[in-house]
């Protein structure tokens, strides 16, 4: 801080007018204050903020504190004990209330002014940063929701093409080698998918079929909806084959299909073949799956979920309903089955299990809603979490980074819990957004945020955003 030399000789005999008109013209808004935090004159260069204070006039003969929405009287308190300290050089960031309960942000600084203790309070207008920091953490969250949208459809994308039992081959158009292959393309082609990337498509073909093959690809990419062409891989094997073009980024691709000529039983033996096999891994999973109907009546259980319950058996569940086991009340199968029927699914639902001997396991439950022919089924997924929850001190091992994230845990943890978890994000968001506003200069963040520098790198580490580097520095 640097200031004037010789205030005498520069400035003179200054009046009083000129010194008002000197203070108004510093800041957007500056207000005069005794000895007592009275408010005593106040003006406002701004005109907008001025309309948004209308009520500002009224503020003289009236404590500062009381000026300030109740979340800033303790800022403002500490604001006006700045004056007596050797260092009065901090920023606060101040909210005012406008008449439609709105807050009218405000940067203070103050400094002693006159003899009879008086202290000059100048303000800066911070609706526009407000407003900006808004904006970025709308849009954040948008990107974040968009982001989860497209990882959920690719990840539905991986499980369709993965566990489909006809032969897929994903071929590039403009070079004609297979860019992905599912495993049933690789048993098909009587070799290991990954060894089928990067290969030309007439290599997986004989050598009669090629001419076919490549003309009913040319009528695909041309627009037309050809039929399906009989060929011949390359062991021999009649195969019917079916492409469709479709578009990734700037790149076209094919979507091959590959049928055994004897479709009625390749396909089917391997679908029934897959089938039994998952039911296999049902009944032998480590948590507990259930399968009830629309009242909550199980249907069928497997044998996780037996030993769960200490039951004898699976027919000591079956039609008996699934809340005398589950659920600290009968009211959180309701709440789980609502929200069932609402959004088709539920994950980590944090209840517990109570067991035919009146033993209690802390649980978490996924849950899912499937119709058949008009009739809708529910099937829940239930882990036992009481050992991993002894061991937690936190809501969740990473820190929470969005809004969507916060609204799952409604209904899994406590509602203290949710607040103090909600502040860190928020927290979080700010400290971000002023970061990207500041060009990452911790100095102006720290003075935007209205804390010491100290302070925001202490933020900083404990969010994890400080480099490694940087973390070991300080």
């Amino acid at each position: 801080m640097r200031a004037f030399l010789s205030p005498q000789t520069t400035l003179g005999d200054l009046d009083a007018a000129s010194a008002a008109a000197l203070i108004a013209a510093a800041a957007d808004i500056a207000l005069i204050i005794d000895r007592e935090g009275l408010v005593r004159d106040v003006a406002i260069r701004n005109e907008s903020l001025a309309a948004d204070l209308p009520g500002a006039a009224d503020w003289v003969g009236r404590p500062f504190a009381q000026t300030v929405a109740l979340d800033s009287r303790p800022k403002a308190a500490a604001l006006l004990r700045e004056p007596e300290a050797a260092d009065a050089t901090q920023w606060r960031h101040l909210n005012h209330l406008a008449p439609d309960g709105s807050s009218v942000p405000v940067l203070y600084r103050v400094a002693p002014f006159g003899e009879d203790g008086q202290i000059l309070a100048f303000g800066r207008d911070l609706r526009a940063v407000a407003a900006l920091q808004q904006r970025l953490v709308n849009a954040q969250q948008s990107l974040e929701h968009e982001y989860a949208r497209l990882r959920e459809a690719e990840l539905r994308y991986r499980l369709l093409f993965r566990s489909s039992a006809e032969a897929v081959l994903i071929v590039d158009a403009a070079r004609a080698r297979v860019a992905e292959a599912n495993p049933a393309a690789g048993r098909l082609l009587g070799s290991d998918a990954e060894r089928i990337v990067g290969r030309p498509l007439t290599d997986l073909l004989g050598q009669a079929s090629h001419g076919a093959v490549q003309a009913h690809l040319a009528a695909v990419r041309s627009g037309g909806t050809p039929d399906i062409v009989a060929a011949s891989l390359a062991d021999g094997t009649a195969v019917h084959v079916a492409a469709a073009l479709f578009r990734e980024g700037a790149a076209a691709l094919f979507l091959v299909r590959l049928q055994p000529a004897d479709a009625d039983a390749g396909p089917r033996a391997i679908a029934d073949d897959a089938r039994g096999r998952l039911l296999g891994v049902v009944d032998r999973a480590p948590d507990g799956l259930v399968l009830t109907d629309q009242a909550g009546s199980i249907l069928a259980a497997n044998a996780a979920f037996v030993d769960m319950a200490q039951l004898a058996g699976q027919d000591g569940a079956r039609g008996r309903p699934l809340d005398r086991w589950l659920g600290e009340s009968a009211l959180d199968l309701e709440v789980l089955i609502s929200n069932l029927r609402q959004r088709g699914s539920v994950r980590f639902f944090a209840t517990s299990l109570r067991d035919e001997h009146g033993g209690v396991a802390q649980v978490e439950v996924s849950a899912v809603c499937v119709a058949d022919a008009g009739q809708s089924n529910f099937g829940f997924v239930i882990r036992n979490t009481t050992p991993r929850l002894r061991g937690e001190t936190r809501l969740g091992r990473d820190p929470l980074r969005s809004v969507e994230q916060l609204t799952e845990l409604v209904g899994r943890v406590a509602l203290k819990d949710l607040v103090r978890e909600s502040t860190d994000v928020i927290e979080r968001l700010c400290i971000e957004a002023a970061l990207q506003l500041t060009g990452d200069n911790r100095a102006s963040a720290a003075e935007l945020l209205g804390v010491s520098r100290q302070s925001l790198y202490v933020k900083l580490r404990r969010y994890g955003l400080l480099e490694q580097d940087e973390d070991d520095r300080s």
